[in-house]
């Protein structure tokens, strides 16, 4: 069965932290990528930042220097380290994950965690 469970999300102040986590499973080898994505009310979802079988990175620009994005493989889990947090940051973050089977391409998404940036 294929699912991926997101967590630790929540409530922070301007200017903290926190980390994301996504737990992945049913798909194995066929994964080529895995990501994070977010949506904010009336807007639409867009790409946080996004890893690589091969460990290569890439990061929307408004979060760049702030958020790191990594992976346990042995643990087939995603995370998401988010520092210096603004208000703009707050969205419903879905973790994502990308590959190929038998030459069809496919999409996996969490249900998605709340992450709310407020004083």
């Amino acid at each position: 069965q294929v699912q991926l469970v997101e967590s630790g999300g929540g409530l922070v102040q301007p200017g903290g932290s926190l980390r994301l986590s996504c737990v992945a499973s049913g798909r194995g080898f066929s994964v080529s990528a895995m990501g994070w994505y977010r949506q904010a009310p009336g807007k639409q979802r867009e790409l946080v930042a996004r890893i690589t079988n091969d460990g290569s990175t890439n990061y929307a620009n408004s979060v760049k220097g702030r958020f790191t994005i990594s992976r346990d493989k042995a643990k087939n889990t995603l995370y998401l380290q988010m520092n210096s947090l603004k208000p703009e940051d707050t969205a419903v973050y879905y973790c994502n994950q990308h590959g190929r089977i038998l030459g069809k391409q496919y999409d996996d998404w969490g249900q998605g965690t709340q992450v709310t940036v407020s004083s």
